[in-house]
């Protein structure tokens, strides 16, 4: 039960809102989030440049799942809403995930300090602030930094989200698209870099070339491209990132021994100047999750919540083909019991189809600066509901932990715009030592699951035992052109041998037939 529904005041009545010292058009407000059912407390209303403490602003549990975007400048306090809000619902035994950018969300695993800027916070909201740690999982992606590893296999990520890693053109995009295709259905699994580096340089030797010709083929030129991005990539030290054992996505719903949400943290801040691949990353757990849950309809709490921090990374420079299984991904999930929350700066960072599908707004201040800066703002306000208060000039005024917030009620319908003085997170805001994360993350029971990588039998090991175990690097480049009296490469050898093309059929008889691609182009896998 939220604090607002508890806490006796000398002059607030039980139901928020109703308060008779509140003016008329706090009223009226306040009523509009006066929830019956379970709801997360997120602050107290401002009129007037005023808190008023008896009219509370809350979110219903139920509509968590309808989606929402927290925005703003820097520095005004987006990842303490992210922290409160992730706090609320582990108490309500919703698991949440939440992406770390910066190294300071690792506080949530822990008690806050209370110091006078806490309890002033706590004293204007009418919140029983106690410092309280939460049950938290910390994730790292390849296991750069600190954290269990998250991997995925090359064919369970798949060309779309692959293509937007390697920077690749529409039609560079097309031809990955040929070429999963093709080891889709002859069964050549691709684990990692190597895998897919194996069936690029088959499909442009003599004897690959005609495997593509009745669907489009694949020019030499394209595969060079692909082949060097690959090169490139695993250069830059990311060839870790794909590989087994493969993350499961199941394992961010999970729920503490006494009934709490985890928070599953990914720790990034070892990768932060990679926001292609870590924003492409959180685009495929999300992704393989909808492959994986099974229809809930209007459940009375999410699955999960999940947080896309930094949007505006996912959307950048994204083809159409990306932004359209996007928008279908986030229209699509919510039936599933998942609600995503997209924080960025402006909501013009995220596509209008998108921004249409989120139902839950958090607003901290925007700056108006530049004349730009007074476009992104005049945009802002068009977003939101017709409202009593002056939005251009309340969102460049709001204070650091002041925000500005619509809703969708129990019935679905959107709230009254309410400036809002936000409560004051229970854990530590700011990060925990590195050795107590360390410590956390080998204590983990899922740290045995997938800390060690391996490196199994796949589509690169079988061609290469076909013609006597070379070494794994005789096959990283495509094949050279050699002089008239030399061996054949390696990779010629074993491209060209009727034993790959033999293993090939085999193979796609065997487990061609079990993957199949979602709309975002990902694998869609037993387990």
């Amino acid at each position: 039960m939220s604090d607002s529904e508890t806490m006796p005041t000398a002059t607030a009545p039980e139901a928020p809102g109703s308060a008779p010292a509140l003016p008329k058009e706090a009223l009226e407000i306040a009523s509009g989030y006066a929830f019956a059912g379970p709801a997360l407390d997120l602050g107290a209303l401002l009129w007037d440049g005023v808190c008023l403490p008896d009219a509370q602003v809350r979110i219903p549990l139920p509509m968590l799942n309808r989606h929402g975007l927290v925005a703003g400048a820097t520095g005004t306090g987006k990842t303490k809403t992210l922290q409160l809000i992730a706090e609320q619902l582990s108490a309500q035994g919703v698991p949440v995930f939440l992406a770390d950018i910066k190294g300071d969300v690792s506080g949530i695993s822990a008690p806050g300090q209370p110091n006078d800027k806490v309890r002033s916070r706590s004293e204007d909201v009418h919140q029983q602030w106690a410092a309280t740690g939460f049950p938290a999982e910390f994730y790292a992606l390849g296991g750069i930094g600190h954290g269990i590893p998250v991997r995925a296999t090359i064919t369970d990520f798949g060309p779309l989200l692959l293509s937007k890693v390697l920077q690749l053109n529409q039609t560079q995009e097309q031809s990955l698209g040929l070429i999963f295709h093709y080891a889709d259905t002859k069964g050549l699994e691709l684990v990692d870099l190597k895998d897919l580096r194996a069936v690029v340089t088959f499909l442009t030797s003599d004897e690959g070339k005609p495997e593509l010709k009745n669907i489009g083929g694949l020019s030499t030129a394209t595969a060079g491209v692909i082949l060097r991005s690959l090169t490139a990539f695993e250069a830059q030290g990311m060839a870790d990132f794909f590989g087994e054992p493969e993350f499961d996505t199941a394992d961010l719903m999970r729920t503490a021994s006494d009934g709490r949400g985890i928070v599953s943290v990914l720790e990034l801040p070892a990768v932060q100047d990679k926001p292609a691949l870590f924003s492409t990353f959180l685009m495929w757990l999300l992704v393989d999750l909808f492959h994986d849950l099974p229809e809930v309809g209007d459940a009375d709490k999410p699955k999960l919540v999940f947080f896309f921090d930094e949007a505006h990374l996912l959307f950048h420079d994204a083809s159409k083909a990306f932004l359209d299984s996007i928008t279908q991904t986030v229209r699509l999930i919510r039936s599933k019991g998942v609600g995503v929350f997209f924080v960025t700066q402006t909501p013009k960072d995220v596509p209008s189809d998108v921004l249409a599908q989120l139902g839950n707004r958090v607003q901290h201040a925007l700056r108006a600066f530049t004349p730009d800066d007074q476009k992104a703002l005049k945009a802002t306000v068009k977003t939101f509901p017709d409202s009593a208060y002056d939005l251009e000039e309340l969102l460049t005024g709001l204070g650091t932990g002041e925000a500005v917030v619509t809703v969708l009620s129990e019935k679905g319908a959107p709230t009254p715009v309410a400036a809002t003085r936000l409560r004051a997170p229970e854990s530590l805001m700011g990060p925990i030592e590195p050795a107590a994360l360390d410590e956390a993350v080998r204590a983990s029971p899922l740290h045995g699951r997938y800390a060690q990588a391996v490196d199994r039998e796949s589509a690169y090991e079988k061609l290469n035992a076909s013609r006597g175990a070379k070494g794994p690097d005789e096959m990283k480049a495509p094949p050279r052109k050699a002089a008239p009296k030399e061996e054949p490469s390696v990779v010629e050898q074993v491209v060209g041998s009727g034993m790959f093309k033999s293993l090939a059929r085999s193979l796609g008889t065997q487990i061609g037939r079990e993957i199949t691609r979602s709309i975002f182009g990902t694998a869609k896998r037993r387990r």
